[in-house]
């Protein structure tokens, strides 16, 4: 058996080291891996088998975390208790934005980990996990499991087996993290309960809050609902007295909520062709004058919602579900957000076939970012949408740019509303309050009120106070009445009033309309 320089090599590195695996092996020691299986066919190797490494750290819940106050200590005691009586229960967590609810919570989940169970956390936007797994990281001192479809197959299978084992004690996902097969949960907290993009639309139906709380009597465990703004469903069977309730009335660290107002826009219009009032624009000025952030809403992705023809009027419209195709400039494209259909925007209508005549109809962020380039120069500008962060890495970035001061004007759709902590922002302008108003959904005004009220949430949260700007054309209505007076409670109990007689949901049911002509009393023949 004659001992090449190659095999003396991996034989010399091997004696000063632990058994290593053949890849890392091969790498350390310069040769390639067939020469390492050779030496072992030969005998010169004895394979051994290598523990695996544990793929996630525990954390430690005593691990010191921030200081809390009064109210945050009494409402961690509540949880705490509940984790510890191992026993299903539901308690809604709410408070003004800024109050510190995630730390309350937190102090669930460590309960749980001193209880040797696992926590499971659900997050409406995988964009929110960066800032979310930063403040996880400083109270126990290492990273929780992750869980959301941009991981690789290879990561999903690992996280998927150390859930199985036990071996994975929080996990931190989107509402598909409800079906890990959790052996000892003994924790679920549902953050932002209110979401919708907690409900799941396509294939198999189903709302992630309703069936968390489903998961946790099934494991005999506390499910925690968190949200500044609760959905009406919740604060019902708060009322209904089928959950406990827990409230934080002010912000964390001295901070005070923002002072809102609305701007008139039929007394405060902007230039013809233009989108941003003058008020909004000067106080824009200031605040980035002042060294500090201004952010701009609007929840409408792309350049603008719709596309037609000067000509003879005819609407680009999607030829799948019709609904209006929304023009992407920057990708020269128009594309339907409910379905996925795309075209290139076309040099002519396709109905009268007239030659540049194609105009785009309304703002959305891509135009609003033009018309603040225009007004704002100098100042340095950041997109947040779905459309600008595909994923959790470039939402990461985005924060730490924001949190480092390397941008003035905050310009974004629902993505910057909820979750986020910018200390150096003061001003938030929403282009649009009355989009979403319209419309029969049910749930509009509710939804409408919680959303303004998450993104006006975004101001003000350090030591400078903050201001909220509403451009409206309807600045007496109730929602409007409710953001600016600060009273989301009265909203609610009215928002209450008027479905309760009707017994609309979450009073009732709604069915479609075929499932109720083909309802039979029992007993009765058609």
């Amino acid at each position: 058996m004659r001992l090449t320089d190659a095999r003396r090599r991996v034989l010399d590195y091997l004696a000063a080291v632990e058994p290593r695996g053949t890849a890392e092996l091969a790498r350390e020691a310069g040769v390639s891996a067939a020469v390492i299986r050779g030496m072992a066919d030969l005998g010169l190797l004895l394979s051994v088998a290598i523990p695996a490494a544990e793929p996630f750290q525990p954390p430690d819940p005593s691990h010191p975390g921030p200081q809390l106050s009064a109210d945050q200590e009494a409402a961690a005691a509540m949880l705490r208790q509940a984790v510890a009586r191992r026993e299903f229960s539901v308690t809604l967590l709410d408070g003004v934005t800024g109050s510190g609810k995630t730390e309350v919570y937190l102090e669930a989940i460590a309960q749980a980990l001193r209880e040797g169970r696992q926590a499971l956390v659900l997050l409406p936007e995988i964009a929110l996990s960066s800032q979310w797994l930063s403040r996880f990281e400083r109270r126990f001192g290492v990273a929780p499991a992750v869980w959301h479809s941009d991981l690789t197959s290879r990561v999903r299978r690992t996280t998927w087996r150390a859930v199985a084992e036990g071996r994975a004690p929080v996990v931190v996902g989107a509402r598909s993290a409800l079906f890990l097969p959790f052996p000892d949960l003994g924790c679920v907290v549902i953050d932002e309960e209110h979401e919708t993009a907690f409900k799941q639309d396509e294939g198999i139906v189903y709302h992630a809050r309703d069936m968390a709380v489903v998961r946790a009597r099934f494991c005999a465990a506390p499910a925690i609902l968190v949200s500044a703004t609760p959905s009406l469903e919740s604060v019902a069977n708060v009322e209904a007295g089928r959950y406990g309730h827990l409230h934080l009335p002010t912000r964390h660290g001295g901070a005070v909520l923002p002072r809102i107002e609305a701007i008139d826009l039929r007394e405060d219009a902007p230039e013809r062709g233009h989108f941003l009032a003058p008020k909004l624009i000067a106080a824009i000025r200031d605040t980035i004058g002042r060294g500090e952030q201004a952010m701009l809403f609007l929840n409408r992705r792309g350049y603008a919602p719709l596309t037609l023809c000067r000509r003879c009027g005819h609407r680009m419209q999607c030829p799948n579900c019709t609904a209006w195709l929304v023009e992407h400039r920057a990708r020269r494209e128009l594309r339907c957000h409910h379905c996925g259909h795309a075209v290139p925007i076309p040099d002519k209508c396709p109905a009268c076939e007239a030659v540049q005549s194609l105009t785009a109809v309304g703002p959305g962020v891509e135009r609003i970012t033009e018309e603040a380039g225009e007004l704002f120069p100098s100042a340095r500008r950041l997109v947040m949408a779905s459309d600008t962060m595909p994923g959790p890495h470039a939402a990461a970035e985005a924060a730490r740019a924001i949190e480092a001061r390397e941008v003035d004007l905050i310009i974004g759709t629902q993505i910057v509303a909820k979750g986020w902590h910018f200390p150096f922002l003061t001003l938030v302008g929403v282009v649009d309050a009355d989009l979403g108003l319209a419309g029969g959904d049910l749930r509009a005004a509710e939804r409408t009120v919680q959303l303004l009220h998450q993104v006006a949430g975004r101001a003000g949260r350090a030591e400078a106070p903050g201001l909220v700007l509403l451009q409206t054309f309807s600045p007496e209505h109730p929602v409007m009445q409710a953001l600016i007076g600060g009273d989301l409670a009265a909203f609610m109990t009215s928002e209450a009033a008027v479905r309760r007689p009707g017994h609309w949901p979450p009073y009732g049911r709604r069915m479609c309309w075929p499932a109720i002509s083909a309802w039979r009393p029992r007993g009765r023949r058609a």
